[in-house]
């Protein structure tokens, strides 16, 4: 079945003000916790791992790999779910689709120490999360699971490391929340100021034009965002 959010989800109360302007996916990301009962169609998924798989990486050595677990799937759902800490089973479980990245640590062309397997595996899997917003889903990203009953679990080899697990689907209704997650899931979100990160010309040293723009936090607001429209992008 197709599912008719087929459209980037940005909830127009929830728009942040950026200190630049930036993409309306950028800008309207959010990690929700109530997700739909509505299964993800397999070829929306594949386009996911796809979009995925042309991440940029070290030496174009790929180092990522998905384990996939659909509800179509019980088992493995399960075995998945079952890997999360209790905080997050109490919201993932209503999630159709949960993934789990993990990364090769050493090269495969000659056996050596990756040190940028796991930032490459964080870049495929924010190009697997834009991609997500495109085709109307969100994606939840957690830290909350356990690394070594994950390996045991999918059979992961040691020179792999698990690094995260997402929940994957379409938005769903806030209401279906328990009244703490609900005030979770609605709280702002924050971001660090520019100038606590962007330096130049050695470490603490804020960039001049970094400090130019003037915020001292981006948050969650309702007022509207400074965003590039998409008619303004051009690809690259």
């Amino acid at each position: 079945m197709v599912n008719d959010a087929a459209a980037p989800i940005i909830l127009e109360d929830e728009q942040p003000s950026c200190e630049s302007p930036v993409h309306p996916l950028i800008a309207g990301r959010r990690s929700i916790l109530a997700f739909s009962s509505t299964s993800v169609e397999p070829e929306t998924l594949a386009g996911l791992m796809e979009a995925a798989r042309w991440a940029p990486s070290s030496m174009n050595e790929q180092p990522w790999s998905f384990i996939v677990a659909t509800k179509a799937n019980k088992s493995d759902f399960d075995r998945l779910l079952g890997c999360l800490v209790e905080f997050n089973v109490q919201w993932a479980q209503h999630a159709p689709v949960l993934l789990l990245s993990t990364a090769r640590l050493t090269f495969e062309s000659t056996g050596e120490l990756n040190r940028h397997a796991l930032y490459d595996v964080g870049q495929a899997i924010a190009n697997l999360s834009f991609q997500a917003m495109v085709s109307g889903l969100v994606v939840h990203q957690m830290a909350g699971f356990d690394v070594e009953k994950a390996r045991r679990e999918f059979s992961i080899p040691q020179d792999h490391e698990p690094v995260a697990v997402a929940a994957i689907g379409y938005p769903g209704s806030p209401a279906s929340l328990p009244e703490k997650l609900r005030k979770r899931d609605a709280s702002p979100r924050k971001r660090n100021p520019l100038t606590s990160f962007v330096f130049e010309g050695g470490w603490g040293h804020s960039a001049a034009w970094a400090e130019s723009l003037g915020l001292t936090e981006v948050q969650i607001k309702r007022t509207g965002p400074r965003m590039l429209p998409p008619a303004t992008q051009s690809p690259t």
